[in-house]
């Protein structure tokens, strides 16, 4: 199957998991623990049904969503994702062209090959940065410093990793955070050669472009990396360093993480702008509920005193707009746009957004919504 012949998400996690060696294809799957966490993100969209209307105009349709006071051509965006590199080599760059191209937003990892000055050239104007409270909190300053004199638009605050967690894929296969392979592991990655080729090509591992001007001395990959897991996760982060970061940062403040709602009404405390329900694609803790669990609760105490987005489990357009029904203002996918990296680059990640945008528009049509921004929990059976 090519990228061309893809229908859906699906078919482009298996040109993913075809294309990629075992260690690297489970370090993007993989969630914590019994993994019953990243499981419940996939299927809870399920529990929700879609009520249609019909003998209704549907011939001129919208997905225009606004967003921070700017208007985006569909409801979802790329979230943050760490190492892309690991699965096609400049994939954080192919992920801000797109989203300058389809005019949609994307987050740029904290953790991310590229680094902060290399996106802004391809996409400031698209591109939000994350961080991770960092140990040496002035590292975390100056990045945001960085992101700011870069242009981008808003900075998102992760909170969801106050500590390591058991990622037991990782473990089995030998896994380091240097991403270097041990023997076994380097032979059976010899059956994927596109991939082995390009990773040999570039020399290995990718740095962690942000990080690189932090390291004392020469900053080899392994020194970045041992630098970057020496300062996070910073298991001291309060609310206090979230007031500290509203005072740094003059733009849009999202805290990504959130599904308590008395979380949600401290971050309204703090300032914030906006806030992104999130377990982390069910990679820290795996008995936390869904995020699409939590949505209504969250979306009617907070109501319009902030924007409530989500992440986790998206793989449908139909997931995006049961979202929306639920009170989400925006929608933001992970892995979906990296299975469209990995398995064709610039053309895959393309293909993602226009078999979700092409959903939402299918699925908008059967239900008799012409606009998108009236979506609401009347489109849903089981309310």
């Amino acid at each position: 199957m090519s990228i061309k012949k893809a229908v859906n998400i699906n078919d482009l996690k298996k040109l993913t998991k075809k294309r990629l060696p075992k260690i690297a294809y489970d370090f993007l799957e993989n969630g914590a623990e019994d993994e019953l966490c990243y499981n419940r993100n996939l299927v809870s969209f399920s529990d929700y049904k879609l009520l249609p209307r019909y003998l209704i105009d549907i011939t001129k349709r919208t997905q225009e969503t606004k967003l921070f006071d700017k208007v985006y051509s569909s409801p979802f965006g790329f979230a943050p994702t760490g190492t892309a590199g690991l699965f096609k080599r400049g994939a954080e760059g192919m992920l801000a062209h797109i989203s300058k191209k389809r005019n949609i937003p994307y987050i740029m990892s904290g953790a991310a090959n590229a680094s902060i000055e290399e996106i802004a050239e391809i996409s400031s104007d698209h591109t939000w940065y994350q961080i991770y409270a960092t140990l040496d909190r002035e590292i975390a300053y100056d990045q945001i410093k960085r992101a700011e004199l870069s242009g981008f638009e808003a900075l998102v605050i992760t909170v969801d990793v106050p500590i390591r967690t058991k990622r037991e894929r990782n473990i089995r296969n030998g896994f380091s955070n240097s991403q270097r392979m041990k023997p076994s592991i380097f032979l059976e990655a010899l059956t994927h050669p596109g991939w082995i080729l390009e990773y040999l090509k570039n020399g290995g591992p990718p740095t962690m472009g942000s990080w690189v001007k932090y390291v004392k001395g020469k900053p080899t990959v392994d020194e970045t990396v041992k630098l970057f897991t020496k300062n996070i996760p910073a298991t001291n982060q309060t609310w206090e360093d979230i007031k500290k970061y509203r005072d740094l940062w003059p733009k849009k403040l999202i805290i990504k993480g959130i599904l308590h709602p008395e979380d949600a009404l401290k971050a309204i405390d703090c300032g914030v702008d906006g806030i992104i329900l999130s377990n982390h694609g069910g990679r820290q803790l795996d008995r936390a509920p869904t995020p699409i669990d939590v949505l209504p609760e969250i979306s009617q105490l907070v109501g319009n005193k902030i924007d409530v987005m989500i992440d986790g489990g998206i793989r449908r357009g139909s997931d995006i707009i049961i979202a929306l029904c639920l009170g989400a203002k925006f929608v933001f996918i992970g892995r979906a746009g990296l299975y469209g990296a990995a398995a064709g680059g610039l053309e895959g990640i393309d293909k993602a957004y226009n078999i979700l945008r092409e959903e939402i528009d299918q699925n908008l049509g059967q239900i008799g919504c012409t606009n998108i921004s009236n979506l609401g929990d009347e489109w849903l059976f089981n309310k």
